[in-house]
């Protein structure tokens, strides 16, 4: 059974771990599929938003503790090892911000720990009903210090610390009032809801969101007169692409705009 399946050719991929058994766990083997996958479909300008959910009863639990736990018996006691794979998941969850495109999570049953981190790492997300979030690492004896990077530039720190020393859930609801997620839905309307949101976004001129989803985050850190002054350059750069001029007298006109999508 493929680790990681990618599905839909055209303006929408969907990016589907399909480790159902271990709760799509970020083994050593998805990390590598699933930072191959976004690598390829950074190039791949046809792409315009990129969906990524999981098999089975969970969207992801966190990292493979089986995995981790066969590294102990390194001589040096799994440090070299627990050091490696943290820095390739983290490169691996700092590459859907380096996307071009926007990167939907559509997630169910649970999103733990790492897998809470790759729901605050997309840039939009859709739960279904009954599904639960926890950075529950604490729980075992091992504070989700990683996954508290994405969690906490999410939500309020407050809420945020208190999910990390608890180690309990919350749930759809909670995590929609807090930002975590975009909106809940039912169960049984997720994928299409998911898909419609994706494919809304597809419609748009892909230079224009690939030029703003990456102001966005740039911004985010700068102070009010900083960012936009920033911003300002920014909106001057997209204002001189050929399809931007071409939306603007479409939209006079009151006709669609003949875009080229490069």
């Amino acid at each position: 059974m493929a680790i990681l399946e990618r599905r839909g050719t055209g303006a929408v991929a969907h990016l589907h771990m399909n480790a159902p058994g271990r709760l799509n766990a970020l083994s050593d083997e998805m990390i590598a599929a699933l930072q191959s996958q976004f690598l390829e479909l950074r190039e791949t300008a046809s792409v315009r938003a990129i969906i990524l959910s999981g098999a089975g009863k969970a969207f992801c639990a966190g990292h493979d503790l089986k995995q981790m736990t066969s590294g102990r018996q390194n001589a040096d006691g799994g440090k070299a090892y627990f050091k490696d794979l943290f820095d390739r998941c983290a490169t691996m969850m700092q590459s859907i911000r380096a996307l071009p495109q926007p990167v939907i999570a559509q997630v169910h049953g649970i999103a733990t720990a790492a897998g809470c981190q790759m729901v605050a790492s997309c840039d939009l997300a859709v739960a279904a009903q009954g599904t639960r979030f926890g950075v529950n690492g604490v729980n075992i004896g091992l504070f989700c210090s990683t996954p508290m990077v994405a969690l906490s530039r999410n939500i309020p720190r407050k809420q945020a610390f208190e999910m990390l020393t608890t180690g309990e859930f919350i749930d759809a609801d909670r995590a929609e009032h807090l930002g975590l997620i975009n909106r809940v839905v039912a169960a049984d309307t997720l994928a299409s809801e998911t898909r419609d949101m994706a494919e809304i976004i597809a419609t748009k001129l892909g230079a224009a969101v690939k030029i703003g989803k990456s102001a966005f985050y740039e911004q985010i850190d700068m102070s009010l007169a900083e960012a936009y002054d920033f911003t300002g350059d920014v909106m001057v750069e997209n204002m001189l692409y050929r399809d931007t001029k071409e939306g603007i007298a479409a939209f006079l006109d009151k006709r669609p705009p003949d875009w080229t999508q490069d």
